[in-house]
């Protein structure tokens, strides 16, 4: 098997990992609400430790994927993810949860810059588009995940041995799999943060991130909520196991789709998926329509991160890696600040009312990315 061959391989294991142990936390956070007591505007509180650790982690990160091989710290951060993640499960104080998902939430934020990271680089040996795919297997492994937890709250495993158990796997495929990495992969330009004047080029690719992930963040973390509370099921992961559903499907044809009409076209279709989507499920609360417009914000929400990343790496200021960590920074923030932001809104006004919010980030995907391509003319 050629070199490059187990290096796509590997790197597809670890986004598929990556997006199974995601999806395992975000799933349980129905379980964690329950077990905390808490109400809408608490668990907001809990989740905006996550944007405040990424932020911590901005320089830090950066400074890892410029300083080593992106191998290195892909595979330490990983591995004390997985650590974290059952951390959080034998949290028994809203002091100790905090903790867990501080670290849990850096640890993350590490492997993803060094993750895509290497998936930019490898995209430049195959010399066509790749990222895509690697993007939807990282939602296949949160179709897994949530999956799993379904399976595993219709038996009702406890929170602890089930996240255990996935902590357990990424830590052994981890040790295996970290081998067959990219080497040598660290850029000799472009690896300082300059302060001053924002770069158009990154500040627009940072803006359509962080509208994607307001999205994508926020239904990872409600959906189940909205289903539970809203639409009133018994079995409240079916919205999200539909949502990442669509996601996955969606990011395995990007790349196609992306070939066929064009980046600027791409941007403005997801745009309009995902306020219909949001509109449906908000308009027609009941399961089908739910169901339909949650596999609609699924759809259109996918292709926008792994799109956005390619154009990263034709940064004419930064290297792939600064730029990615740059553009990323706007990602997590938007994908942790999601969630709180809707615990506020829903505490203040209702749940329903809350993800109106997802559908005017949606729509900004359209006058952001305009400006984007008539100032780049790529």
């Amino acid at each position: 098997m050629r070199l490059q061959t187990k290096q796509r391989i590997s790197l597809s294991v670890f986004f598929f990992l990556s997006g199974f142990s995601f999806a395992s936390w975000a799933s349980r956070i129905p379980t964690i609400k329950s077990d905390f007591q808490l109400n809408e505007a608490q668990l907001g509180n809990i989740l905006l430790t996550m944007p405040i650790s990424s932020l911590i982690g901005l320089p830090f990160s950066g400074w890892l994927v410029s300083r080593f091989d992106s191998r290195f710290p892909l595979t330490v951060a990983f591995l004390l993810n997985a650590v974290c993640l059952s951390l959080i499960a034998f949290a028994d104080t809203t002091v100790t949860l905090v903790m867990a998902v501080f670290i849990f939430a850096l640890t993350m934020r590490i492997f993803n810059i060094s993750v895509n990271t290497q998936a930019i680089h490898l995209q430049k040996q195959y010399e066509r588009k790749i990222n895509g795919s690697f993007h939807g297997l990282w939602s296949t492994g949160g179709i897994v995940g949530v999956g799993f937890t379904t399976l595993l709250l219709a038996f009702q495993v406890s929170m602890i041995h089930h996240l255990l158990i996935v902590s357990g796997i990424a830590i052994l495929v981890t040790l295996y799999f970290y081998r067959f990495l990219l080497r040598n992969d660290k850029s000799p330009s472009g690896n300082k943060l300059t302060f001053g004047k924002p770069d158009p080029y990154i500040l627009h690719l940072g803006l359509l991130v962080f509208c994607a992930a307001i999205c994508e963040g926020g239904m990872f973390d409600w959906s189940g909520i909205y289903f539970q509370q809203i639409v009133q099921v018994d079995i409240f992961t079916t919205g999200y196991l539909v949502f990442m559903a669509f996601m996955a499907l969606s990011r395995f044809i990007s790349d196609m789709l992306i070939e066929k009409i064009g980046m600027p076209a791409t941007y403005i279709f997801s745009s309009v998926l995902i306020v219909s989507g949001i509109l449906l499920s908000i308009l027609f609360p009941t399961f089908w329509p739910a169901l339909i417009g949650f596999s609609l914000v699924g759809f259109g929400t996918a292709a926008v991160i792994p799109m956005t990343y390619s154009l990263a790496g034709a940064s004419s200021k930064y290297s792939p890696g600064m730029a990615i960590s740059l553009i990323a920074t706007f990602g997590i923030i938007g994908m942790l600040l999601g969630p709180p932001m809707i615990g506020y809104l829903a505490h203040a006004f209702s749940l329903k009312v809350s993800f109106v919010a997802f559908a005017l980030a949606g729509f900004m995907l359209i006058p952001i990315s305009r400006s984007f391509f008539k100032i780049n003319k790529l």
